[in-house]
């Protein structure tokens, strides 16, 4: 029997920089191994031009990206869900395990801030990536019974 491959949703309101750059490095790190999405409560129908230039330093493409609202997702079992600091207005969805990370919008915020916000999203999700995909096969060896 195949390892469980978990699933990852990146939300935040307008579903622009944060959950774009989260979902690409997640896709990135995890590659085959993880399913990595993102939406958002109000998206705003791009993807920041910025979030597409900052994250091409870090070789990642968000270029074929597009803002998606939560409701235009496949129906998935997520086994996390992290928002992005979006607080009441990212709305409840259920998972295994959520996260919150409290995250500043760089959508207004000059270069060198911007690149800081992507930076730490890329420690968060590489950290998160690793969890989930132990946490995967965990599981898997539980239903093998081993």
């Amino acid at each position: 029997m195949p390892d469980h491959i978990p699933h990852l949703l990146f939300v935040c309101i307008q579903n622009s920089c944060r959950s774009q750059m989260a979902e690409g490095f997640a896709q990135h790190f995890g590659g085959d191994r993880v399913v990595a999405m993102s939406a958002g409560s109000r998206p705003s129908g791009r993807v920041h031009p910025g979030a597409i230039r900052f994250m091409a330093e870090r070789g990642i493409l968000l270029a074929g990206h597009h803002s998606k609202a939560l409701d235009d997702l496949p129906a998935a079992t997520w086994d996390y869900i992290v928002t992005m600091g979006c607080g009441d207005a990212c709305p409840h969805v259920p998972a295994r395990h959520r996260v919150d990370w409290d995250l500043p919008d760089p959508a207004t915020l000059d270069d060198n801030a911007f690149r800081a916000v992507r930076d730490r999203i890329e420690a968060l999700v590489r950290d998160l990536v690793k969890s989930a995909i132990s946490d995967g096969a965990a599981a898997s060896a539980r239903e093998d019974g081993s």
